[in-house]
């Protein structure tokens, strides 16, 4: 409707700049329309100042925007496709304006390791995102939701972050003990609104993280407020027709305390342990820290994730160990230049000494009990 009196060329495809702004409102894609005809104007009138000083010897002053416009040229005045996609980049839908939801910047480089659980989501999730026709034709329903669970600081969020990333999706994040409202029928209100917002910035990913504070065994503590909004996500997480192009993705640390209506298949059916990184992943999740940083040439990272130091260390933890050793080196440079010694004494790297500090200082956040109470977690509740 918005097109049906512009001048479009040839070959518009409509239905691929409709793929190509999902999560667009009415006024948004008004809004991608007006850009799309600003952007053809001035490539128009570019175009026709260039010809016309070209024509004049490249005379500045050449009066050409007075000249009329004959009849080729006024036939090849149409808005093409460049326009249209240029134009996308430029006009965000007004829901991610609001700060509601956007593409997070996080990869699997980023994650460490991990390759069944990557296999897993490149399956279920991110091809079915990229090549839905393909789904369709087979019948295949990846509404399924997935639920992680495992050690705290292993990860679980930054998954959730590169499965959006990889499948170019918006990403949604809710963190369970915000829901909670004990006023009558807030949190349900919530849970509703927050599943239409998905909808409308389909294809989603929807990540509830700390998921056990909103699926509390009915009965337990947590009392009438909790049951209701219980009620209401099941209520959501049934409805996967209406739901298309949103995926579920819960993340929790208390496997054991969810009720069991929320893990039966069709709702958080997908249950995927993530368990501590091993020396592999350590390597990778080090690499991912030390990115950005100057690390020396004396650190081999590979080295130093095998260490019997970083036996247990979480991704939280390694992430504080690279920190840590990077604040060493800060301290040590800061010192030489208040002390007035040359700066030659200090370079601007993090070596292997600032690691040693570090690695004095960062202990395990998990404990050899915790773990093998996760470990038990894993046995009894995972799809892996």
């Amino acid at each position: 409707m918005l097109t049906q009196h512009l001048r479009l060329e040839g070959e518009f495809d409509l239905f691929k700049i409709a793929r190509a702004t999902q999560g667009f409102v009415g006024a948004d894609l008004k809004a991608l329309v007006d850009k799309a005809g600003n952007l053809a104007m001035k490539r128009i009138i570019d175009k026709r100042r260039i010809h016309y000083r070209r024509e004049h010897d490249g005379n500045s002053k050449h009066d050409w925007w007075r000249q009329p416009w004959d009849e080729s040229e006024v036939e090849g005045l149409h808005i093409t496709m460049d326009d249209f996609e240029e134009a996308t980049k430029m006009v965000q839908p007004s829901l991610r304006r609001e700060g509601f939801s956007s593409v997070p910047d996080v990869t699997w480089d980023d994650v460490g390791g991990l390759d069944s659980l990557r296999k897993e989501f490149d399956r279920c999730i991110i091809r079915c995102i990229k090549n839905p026709e393909d789904y369709e034709v087979f019948g295949v329903n990846m509404q399924a939701g997935f639920l992680l669970f495992g050690p705290p600081g292993c990860g679980k969020t930054l998954i959730a972050k590169a499965v959006a990333h990889e499948a170019g999706a918006n990403f949604i994040h809710i963190k369970g003990p915000e829901l909670l409202n004990k006023y009558v029928g807030e949190s349900e209100s919530e849970v509703r609104k927050i599943f239409t917002r998905a909808r409308t910035n389909s294809p989603c990913i929807l990540f509830f993280d700390e998921v056990d504070a909103l699926t509390t065994k009915r009965g337990k503590e947590g009392g009438w407020v909790v049951e209701r909004l219980l009620n209401q996500l099941l209520i959501e997480l049934d409805g996967a027709d209406q739901r298309q192009g949103v995926y579920v993705i819960g993340a929790t640390n208390r496997i054991d305390v969810i009720d069991d209506a929320v893990l039966r298949p069709g709702r958080f059916g997908k249950k995927h342990y993530v368990p501590l990184p091993g020396a592999h992943e350590r390597v990778s999740i080090l690499k991912a820290h030390a990115r950005s940083k100057p690390i020396s040439t004396d650190v081999h990272l590979d080295a130093l994730a095998r260490r019997a130091e970083c036996n247990n260390l979480t991704g939280a933890d390694l992430a504080s160990l690279v920190n840590e050793a990077a604040m060493a080196a800060l301290e040590e440079r800061l010192e030489f230049i208040e002390n007035g010694t040359s700066s030659m004494g200090s370079s601007c790297l993090i070596k292997l000494s600032h690691f040693e500090r570090a690695l004095s200082k960062i202990k395990p956040s998990v404990s050899e009990q915790q773990i093998k109470y996760y470990e038990a977690l894993s046995k009894r509740y995972s799809s892996n």
